[in-house]
Formats: structure tokens, C-alpha cells, sequence
């Protein structure tokens, strides 16, 4: 068996690829950089992430293949599923092994599973821009916090700063620690460092703008005023509006 060891960024992945048509081996199994090889392992390689690598490894993709594809790849890569790296890994090299478009082969498991992971975090990217609730802060900023289940969060930025570029917004994902904070001007990624305080989905009334209790209210009876009480259909409610979500609702609060 030959294992490639690696840093288990994106970048590490493409790497991987470019050494493994280097070095003519094509690994089974693909590891963090740390972790214990399995028995019977006769060859190891530690990839050493390169941008130069990364990038020559990309571009051939995006001459073999397309732009729907390559987003394919970056949306399963987004997933965290495990061992999502190694079915990236057999993939790119089916791509660039062959003359045909195997990105479209429907008869190959390798692509069936990467399409069916891309569309759950294409889906999940969906629910954050329609289930997002902003809270504004004294300081005029907005923020939402949520809890997807894919790392989805980047696929949705652009959207943001799109829909909302004439204020401030914070969008932070509490399960991964991380979010954006736009600044009326650029949008980055933003870590606090602590975020304890956020673990009730909701900031504390102390740095809560005077008028958004009022706003949240508002919103409240908006939502039980739109309602019809005869036409109330839960398992419908819940089939369009996740009850992962409502937690960070504020019309669920």
C-alpha cells in the first residue's frame, strides 16, 4: 500500500496530485502530515504544499474540464465529510487519465458521489442565504450568527456583500469558529477570540442597539399576522424551513 501525507488544505490536495504524476505513484490511502501510517504500507511521500504546484494542477483541470466541475470539486472540498480527499483525489486523476469527459460519465460511482455531495452543499449554501437573521450592535454593525452543516459560509459572500453593501455585517459560523466582517469597503475572514458569549445564537442586550428589541418584536408579529391557523401544515414547515435553523431565527425565538 503507498500513502501521501499532506496538510489536508485544498491547495495540499492539488499538490498531492501533481506529485503523484511526478513520481508515477498513485497512493491508496491519503493521511495528515502526523498522522500513523496503516500496516503493510511498502511506500510513503509527504507532500510539501506548493502554490506554483497547486496552480499548474488547477489550470490543467480547468483545460480538461470546466467551470460547473471545478466548482463541483471546491463544494465537495467544502463538505468536511470525510474521506471526501481521497474521492477528490480519484476523481482529478480520472480526469486528467483519460481524453473523454469523465466529469460527465453518470455511469461512474466516483462522479455520482461527487455530484450528490456538491448539491447537499450547494443546498446548504441555499439555507444560509434564506435563514440568515441579522442583529444589529451599538456600533451600527450587523451580525448573524448560524450553524450549517457544511462549510458553506464562503459560497455565500459574495451574496452578502452584494445584497448588503451599504452597511456593516458580520456573519460568523459558531460550529466552525469562524466568519466574514464586511466593512463597508472589503470583506474578510474574522476569528473572535472568544466566542463563548455567542453559544446562544443570540448577542447580549448590553451591545444591542436601543431600537433592535423593537425591530425583533416587530418581526415577531409580522411573522403570527402573516399566519393562517387553517392552513398550518408542520411537516411542510419543516420540510421548507429546517428546525436546525431555528435556533437562530428570530421569528422562532
Amino acid at each position: 500500500m503507498s500513502v501521501f501525507f499532506y496538510d489536508k488544505t485544498f491547495e495540499g490536495l492539488l499538490c498531492a496530485v501533481f506529485d503523484a504524476y511526478s513520481l508515477k505513484i498513485f497512493p491508496e490511502k491519503l493521511l495528515q502530515s502526523g498522522e500513523i501510517a496503516p500496516m503493510f504500507t511498502d511506500k510513503s511521500h509527504t507532500v510539501v504544499s506548493n502554490s506554483a504546484h497547486s496552480k499548474r494542477v488547477w489550470s490543467g483541470l480547468l483545460k480538461k474540464t470546466d467551470n460547473y466541475v471545478c466548482n463541483m470539486l471546491v463544494y465537495v472540498w467544502l463538505s468536511e465529510i470525510n474521506g471526501t480527499d481521497e474521492l477528490l483525489f480519484r476523481y482529478m486523476c480520472k480526469i486528467f487519465g483519460t481524453s473523454q469527459k469523465v466529469a460527465y460519465n453518470f455511469g461512474d460511482a466516483d462522479m455520482l458521489e461527487v455530484g450528490k455531495i456538491a448539491r447537499k452543499v450547494a443546498h446548504e449554501a441555499l439555507y444560509i442565504k434564506q435563514f440568515v437573521r441579522f442583529q444589529k450592535t451599538a456600533d451600527d454593525i450587523f451580525f448573524a450568527p448560524i450553524r450549517p452543516i457544511y462549510n458553506a459560509l464562503p459560497l455565500t459572500v459574495n451574496h452578502f456583500t452584494d445584497r448588503f453593501a451599504d452597511q456593516q455585517w458580520i456573519v460568523y459560523d459558531l460550529r466552525r469558529k469562524y466568519g466574514y466582517f464586511y466593512d463597508l469597503h472589503t470583506t474578510r475572514e474574522i476569528t473572535f477570540a472568544d466566542d463563548n458569549h455567542l453559544i446562544s445564537s443570540k448577542i447580549d442586550e448590553s451591545i444591542m442597539a436601543k431600537d433592535e428589541k423593537l425591530f425583533q418584536e416587530m418581526w415577531k408579529g409580522y411573522f403570527k399576522a402573516m399566519a393562517i391557523k387553517e392552513r398550518i401544515n408542520p411537516r411542510l414547515h419543516r420540510k421548507n424551513m429546517p428546525a436546525r435553523f431555528w435556533k437562530e431565527l428570530t421569528e422562532k425565538s
